[in-house]
């Protein structure tokens, strides 16, 4: 090969003939930082003891300091309650070992009838959070998720895992505070969860026909419907399997 023909060969570019790369702008590496910084406590909360998650996850969420995309569950029965709305946003609130499974149907008054005896014996050697949603007769929409299944006990069971809600006028969680141990209670007359001075976060009869939502410590909620008393149009149970 001559001269002339290694001069006619096209140019190779070398990392010395390189434009210099830009640097990030410090906009961008904060916002970078920022979303890092979010993940890691995200990943932190995950690993605390279980009582403390919920009552860190509450806050967080509350305050709305970031979004993570939850896939909506796929329903193992059919739900005369839940739309694909209500389904994703209580996703952002299950406890870790509910996340990723189906929602199986396991009690509805449509089906079973409106027995509190029922819904216990459709619950025995059942090991799964539960989630309860409640129709009243005025078409709101509310109520709980407690960290086992329900079943008929002279004490207070349960763990910091539970949780209670509504959607009415806008979805609201209300995680345990720390003020006291009293979760879930239940006998054949009626079932409790979350109390205080008397009063209850979600108190449901032995018929499934009358509630009651107060204010209570156990959760600092809200009361769940409009009216403190309310009549139940549908109940729905199901868990995560």
């Amino acid at each position: 090969m001559s001269c002339n023909q290694i001069e006619a060969l096209p140019k190779i570019a070398t990392k010395f003939d390189m434009p210099p790369a830009s640097k990030p702008s410090s906009h961008k590496l904060n916002a970078k930082a920022l979303k890092l910084s979010k993940i890691a406590k995200y990943i932190k909360k995950k690993v605390l003891s279980m009582s403390t998650d919920d009552y860190r996850k509450a806050s967080l969420f509350a305050t709305g300091s970031f979004d993570l995309d939850f896939p909506i569950p796929d329903l193992i029965g059919t739900t005369e309650i839940l739309t694909e709305e209500h389904r994703e946003k209580l996703c952002g609130h299950l406890p870790a070992r509910a996340e990723g499974y189906s929602w199986s149907l396991i009690f509805s008054t449509s089906q079973h009838g409106f027995s509190l005896n029922s819904l216990y014996r459709k619950m025995q050697k059942l090991e799964s959070p539960i989630l309860i949603v409640i129709q009243d007769t005025d078409n709101n929409v509310f109520g709980a998720l407690t960290s086992c299944s329900l079943h008929v006990s002279d004490h207070f069971y349960g763990t910091g895992e539970s949780l209670l809600y509504k959607f009415n006028p806008s979805f609201k969680v209300f995680h345990w505070t720390g003020e006291n141990l009293y979760f879930i209670k239940g006998n054949m007359e009626s079932l409790s969860i979350g109390a205080g001075d008397g009063r209850f976060g979600l108190w449901l009869d032995g018929d499934l026909n009358q509630g009651r939502s107060q204010s209570c410590s156990t959760y600092g909620n809200e009361p769940l419907a409009p009216q403190e008393d309310f009549v139940i149009k549908t109940l729905e149970c199901w868990a995560f399997v």
